[in-house]
């Protein structure tokens, strides 16, 4: 016997309307909005959990490049329980380490990708985020409905589930609803006000795009910081050696460029970065050739909750921490996890599953976060009236970097259902019904 939601009790004589589906009795129908890497991460979990997923992403198609994104300490263990650690590392940039230079070039520092264990200031697990999500998305396509160049466009919620009116028409009812939409999420403003009731800028501008290796790069990133304005610019290798990835950052106190607005964005990085040396000139002659442009604010999202009823956040949308912790991604990951892991165990019940989410995952956020805004605070310019800044050789900030890597124990939620689990489990995995 099957359970039509989405469907009027006019309508429960087998038949649906256009764009509605049904699902099998105990079978949760769950939408995610955004398809970047935690979208498709919480995708992949809900799925071995039993949800019906659908995904939704307005772009047309997965976005390519942009920046290296990392996975330290706990968020590796979720890796590997995906079954995806051999693929991934597979896919890293191989960058070996990062070589800090003078205006001239001159080596100031050096950091290895091995150092503290592969989780130091280069991780051993080291990839470009558009790399990484199409890896996500080929592991979830073929279980996973995916709808590119849609969007929410509407919905209500009820004791028993959420309506969604879609961009493209469509109305379809589902149990659950998660924004993993990034930092200016849509469906947050939707649900729970307007973006700058949580968002925290932390005074600085990044922006990166990708360039042909016209510098011999060979898999050591370089970084050049301008020691009078603060400004910041930087090359990487990736796996492609005939192409390399660059990053800018500059201080700003007042952000106010829109950030679809590519005109704008491209017009400001170049009025920031007049003047600036090092190899930033000829970086800069790449700028209008480039496939992957983007720039933003460096910003926090800070929320006293990250569920309403039946819709929750996830990722940047919920808890940003900012590039500045180096965690966002981990923080996506490890998120999906135990998001999908105590609906489940509280048997899709979103008062309780949303509850024991935010209960574990807050302190591990919370610490991640701190670490975002002092690595911001480091790269402020010291004035008259800066407050100085903290000795980050001292043991507590060896605590903090030990809570933002590790601060969270992952549950094995054993009884609740895993219906892929990855070869090598002792769970056997079964064929999508």
């Amino acid at each position: 016997m099957e359970a039509v939601m989405g469907v009027d009790d006019s309508e429960q004589d087998g038949t649906t309307r256009a764009g509605e589906r049904r699902t099998r009795v105990g079978r949760p129908a769950v939408l995610v909005a955004g398809a970047s890497i935690a979208g498709p991460a919480l995708a992949h979990w809900l799925h071995r959990r039993g949800a019906e997923v659908t995904v939704v992403e307005r772009a047309p198609e997965l976005r390519p490049g942009g920046q290296a994104v990392d996975a330290r300490g706990v968020a590796k263990e979720v890796i590997r329980r995906m079954g995806l650690d051999a693929a991934v590392r597979a896919a890293c940039t191989d960058t070996a380490g990062a070589h800090t230079v003078d205006v001239h070039g001159q080596v100031l520092e050096t950091f290895r990708a091995d150092d503290e264990g592969g989780d130091g200031f280069i991780a051993d697990i080291e990839i470009l985020r558009g790399d990484l999500s199409q890896l996500l998305h080929d592991d979830t396509r073929d279980r996973v409905e995916y709808l590119f160049g849609d969007r929410i466009a509407g919905l209500s919620q009820d004791a028993d589930g959420v309506d969604v009116v879609f961009a493209g028409g469509d109305r379809r009812r589902f149990d659950l609803v998660v924004g993993a939409d990034g930092l200016h999420s849509p469906l947050r403003a939707m649900v729970f006000g307007p973006h700058e009731r949580f968002l925290r800028h932390l005074g600085h501008v990044l922006a990166f795009y990708s360039v042909p290796n016209a510098f011999g790069l060979d898999r050591w990133l370089l970084e050049y910081q301008d020691p009078e304005s603060g400004r910041s610019a930087l090359l990487r290798p990736i796996q492609d050696a005939t192409r390399a990835m660059t990053m800018f950052y500059f201080a700003v106190s007042d952000f106010d460029v829109d950030h679809r607005d590519v005109v704008a964005q491209k017009r400001l990085l170049r009025e920031r970065m007049a003047g600036l040396g090092w190899l930033v000139p000829d970086i800069l002659a790449h700028l209008d050739d480039t496939p992957d442009f983007y720039l933003d604010q460096v910003a926090q999202v800070m929320m006293d909750r990250w569920s309403s009823g039946r819709v929750g956040l996830l990722g940047d949308a919920a808890f940003s921490s900012s590039p500045m912790s180096g965690q966002g991604t981990g923080l996506a990951l490890v998120g999906a996890y135990v998001l999908a892991g105590e609906l489940a165990a509280a048997g899709w019940d979103p008062d309780a599953g949303f509850a024991r989410y935010e209960s574990r995952m807050r302190p591990y956020v919370e610490a991640n976060q701190e670490i975002g805004r002092l690595n911001a605070r480091s790269r402020d310019l010291p004035g008259p009236d800066a407050e100085p800044l903290p000795d980050f050789a001292g043991e507590w900030f060896a605590e903090l970097v030990g809570r933002a890597i590790d601060g969270i124990e992952l549950p094995d939620y054993a009884g609740v259902p895993d219906s892929a689990a990855p070869a090598g489990s002792h769970i056997t995995s079964s064929a999508k019904q």
